[in-house]
């Protein structure tokens, strides 16, 4: 069951509080309304009851899918790899086989549901996301592209895509590419990240994570 609770808001704008609903977790098996709302946005939106302000609430938030068997745990600005919640580890002791996932904001969170939804490796996805995110560095005459999100995924057409953010003003750029590369990403996954499968608890692979393999695999092939 998705767990809910009441508390008091200060308002950004006016100061005063407002008494806003939070999410601590969102079961999507259970409670797939709250699912729809969470990705669109709704679950997480604040509006002062004073000025009519509105704003997008920033909390830890546990989004768990039973059926597709993966846990992701958004927690603002988190900059750990691994972390050990010893008692969600007891409340979900049962469960085995479980991807989980920590994410430092609310756009990789959504990402994330996306990729386990859609039968994806999260981690052949960064390291498909690093290297598409070069070429389009290169397209655009920038240093790199640090941040870009999945967002396009069909088997029939043999493509997935990404919406990348580029330059001071974050424009989006949609950058489409075979699946072939991903399936190459599969493969070093499977050469170098075995053991990162294996991790306890919730871990962060993003860019980071993704760059920190790729040199793994480099040194690994060149005999280092």
């Amino acid at each position: 069951m998705s767990n809910v609770i009441s508390k008091e808001i200060s308002c950004p704008q006016c100061n005063e509080t407002t008494s806003a609903h939070l999410y601590i977790s969102v079961n999507a098996t259970t409670d797939p309304e709250f699912r729809e709302k969470l990705l669109s946005g709704k679950l997480l939106s604040f509006k002062c009851e004073n000025c009519s302000h509105e704003g997008r609430l920033v909390y830890p938030l546990l989004y768990n899918d039973m059926k597709k068997r993966f846990m992701v745990y958004l927690i603002p600005e988190i900059d750990r790899f691994q972390l050990e919640d010893r008692s969600l580890e007891e409340d979900y002791r049962n469960l085995k086989g479980i991807k989980k996932r920590i994410t430092p904001d609310f756009n990789s969170l959504k990402e994330k549901i996306f990729i386990f939804e859609s039968g994806l490796d999260d981690m052949a996805v960064e390291l498909t996301k690093l290297a598409i995110s070069e070429s389009v560095a290169k397209k655009h005459d920038l240093k790199r592209v640090d941040e870009g999100y999945l967002s396009m995924y069909n088997r029939e057409t043999n493509t997935m895509g990404f919406t990348y953010f580029l330059g001071e003003n974050h424009e989006p750029f949609v950058q489409s590419a075979r699946l072939e590369i991903y399936a190459k990403s599969l493969k070093i996954v499977e050469k170098v990240a075995s053991s990162d499968k294996k991790l306890s608890g919730f871990i962060k692979i993003d860019r980071e994570w993704a760059e920190n393999t790729l040199f793994r695999y480099k040194r690994i092939i060149n005999g280092k």
